[in-house]
């Protein structure tokens, strides 16, 4: 029998056996300290892998069939489980032993962000001796969470594709995932792609042989990843790892080179037609997705891509995740914002406005559990720490006492009087948690 007991386990069996034998008790902080010791080294990791079945793949967890329906981000796991979430992805293995835990407590599962030099970061993959000190750090994190149970599949880089010139990257994700298959037997391979095109695609099946299962991010373009991945030639399985509005990049631009962002409620509608359209139909080679972002995050505006504002409440895309997880609407929904215009104009408008000058706001929203509706609104600089690939970003100045409320859905706008760029948002709260929210760029010009 004490061959079967891990060696780390048998010595912390020896030493209480000394504490006992020399009539000295452990303290409580020494007990401690034995018991998270006795967790980590009877942590077992769960089997995962893909299997191809009747033409197309299958995720298995624990012998077990397993679709992804995850989030992106590290934030509100309760509410992810409790909404029919079973996943999510991280982008790096920062606090990777807290997220796991934490993931593992309610009962989700992690894929695990390797973080993998960029070229735009100036990373030089020309360089073999920095490629490979970056192949042996990264083996030292892989051999530090392998045996988690929360761990799912490992996600090698984010977006490498993006803006590179340099092909031997793909050689480096190769000799990452096998360096993963030779030290964790239990857990597939992934990288994930900004978009998905031929040459990408033609690079990896040649390079990267090690790869198990493609990801890919896409938003506006979501439902043609389907068609596009057969055309494009990949045979195996893939995920979708980055879904959401659309992007900041796709959209309408001002003259201005502002973009602009859907409201809440029309982000409800993409979320639901992208992923009934992606996702829903292509159940052959697709595996699940990760929506983001499952949290809230400054990239162009503080509400671009989180599900959640700054304050914690809930937008409308919310309950549409809910229901598309579940079958189910929540019991209690979001408010839905059907209008917002400053002096009769929607931010598709191009608007400009003189400096001082007063405007007429309207927002128009309604409650589908009639609950009563409250108005925030918050007028910001025009951001200027415009970043790529989701790199952190400042969030703009406030700009005070510019709006002032004249009734249920109606403000006054005083515009600045500075000449540039500006936008205005709102935040209707229906005391239950959840939000509305829309915002409008404009310019001000003499």
């Amino acid at each position: 029998m004490m061959n079967s007991i891990p060696i780390t386990l048998t010595f912390l069996l020896v030493v209480s056996s000394l504490h006992a034998a020399s009539g000295s008790a452990a303290s409580p902080s020494e007990k401690n300290v034995a018991t998270e010791k006795m967790k980590v080294t009877t942590q077992q990791a769960v089997k995962v892998e893909v299997r191809k079945e009747n033409g197309g793949y299958q995720l298995y967890r624990g012998g077990k069939p397993y679709y992804i329906k995850g989030a992106g981000g590290t934030r509100y796991l309760d509410k992810l489980a409790a909404y029919g979430g079973n996943s999510i992805r991280t982008w790096s293995t920062d606090n990777a032993q807290e997220i796991l835990d934490e993931a593992h407590k309610h009962g989700l599962t992690v894929t695990m962000g390797l973080e993998v030099g960029r070229e735009r970061h100036g990373f030089d993959y020309d360089d073999s001796e920095a490629v490979a000190q970056q192949l042996a750090e990264l083996r030292k994190e892989v051999m530090k969470y392998k045996d988690h149970p929360a761990l799912l599949v490992w996600g090698i880089g984010n977006e490498l594709n993006l803006n590179y010139t340099n092909p031997l990257v793909w050689d480096a994700v190769n000799d990452i995932a096998k360096m993963i298959h030779e030290v964790d037997p239990n857990h597939p391979t992934s990288t994930m792609l900004a978009g998905i095109n031929k040459m990408e695609v033609d690079y990896i099946k040649e390079k990267v042989p090690e790869l198990d299962i493609l990801a890919v991010n896409a938003y506006g373009g979501l439902p043609d990843v389907p068609k596009r991945v057969r055309e494009y030639g990949w045979e195996g399985p893939y995920m979708i790892t980055e879904w959401g509005p659309t992007g900041h990049w796709e959209g309408p631009q001002t003259p201005w080179g502002a973009s602009v962002e859907e409201t809440s409620s029309q982000k409800a509608e993409v979320y639901k037609s992208r992923y009934e359209a992606s996702m829903l139909a292509d159940k052959d080679k697709n595996l699940g997705s990760y929506v983001f972002l499952w949290g809230q995050k400054q990239e162009r505006t503080p509400t671009w891509y989180g599900l959640f504002t700054e304050d914690g409440k809930e937008s409308e895309v919310i309950d549409v995740m809910h229901y598309l997880w579940t079958g189910k609407w929540p019991e209690n929904r979001a408010p839905h914002l059907s209008a917002f215009e400053i002096d009769e104009q929607k931010a598709t408008d191009n608007i400009y406005l003189k400096p001082n000058k007063s405007y007429k706001v309207t927002a128009e929203v309604s409650d589908p559990d009639e609950d009563k509706l409250t108005y925030r609104y918050e007028l910001l600089h025009e951001s200027t720490d415009l970043k790529e690939g989701g790199d952190r970003e400042n969030r703009p100045a406030a700009i005070p006492k510019r709006v002032s409320e004249s009734g249920e859905g109606k403000a006054k706008l005083k515009a600045p009087a500075k000449e540039g760029a500006y936008r205005l948002f709102v935040y209707v709260y229906d005391g239950n948690d959840n939000v509305a929210t829309a915002n409008i760029p404009f310019y001000v010009k003499k």
